[in-house]
């Protein structure tokens, strides 16, 4: 079973991405692409454990409520350059009050880490980084200047 980082341990992943954007899988246990949830959200949720993953060109506000319905969400980085996806991370929790697991996949870098945590990502697929090594990663720097997910305060307003 493959494993990934959550809650910064890791852990064996039970999901697995589907990129099907015309059939509906089978079986429950899929996270989905925005696009076949959107055109079949009935269907997938009687199957049971379905999530739903945003594309780096789709915004969170297309899942409106299901925002509150969903236990996990994903965001697909199609390169680890683009940065639109820590955005959609901050909008999932912050403006939308997502609560349930955020999980980052596709081609993103132990070296971001840190920062995809600090906007509210908590589940992390890394492809080709070792799992071990990327959980001192977490540990970065001791200290943020700027507000996030995990420090509502800037710097000068706590010292």
């Amino acid at each position: 079973m493959p494993k990934i980082i959550k809650d910064q341990q890791i852990c064996d992943d039970s999901w697995q991405v589907w990129r099907d954007t015309e059939t509906l899988p089978e079986i429950a246990g899929y996270i989905v692409p925005l696009s076949l949830w959107l055109s079949n959200k009935e269907a997938l949720k009687s199957m049971g454990d379905v999530a739903v993953f945003l594309a780096s060109d789709e915004s969170p506000k297309a899942l409106g409520n299901d925002v509150n319905e969903l236990g996990l969400i994903a965001v697909d980085f199609p390169k680890f350059a683009d940065g639109r996806g820590f955005s959609y991370g901050r909008e999932l929790r912050e403006q939308l009050g997502f609560t349930g697991e955020l999980r980052a996949i596709g081609d993103f870098i132990r070296d971001q880490l840190y920062f995809l945590n600090r906007c509210g990502f908590n589940s992390f697929a890394l492809e080709t980084a070792d799992l071990e090594e990327s959980l001192a990663s977490f540990q970065d720097f001791s200290e943020s200047y700027q507000v996030g997910i995990d420090q509502k305060l800037p710097l000068f307003r706590r010292r």
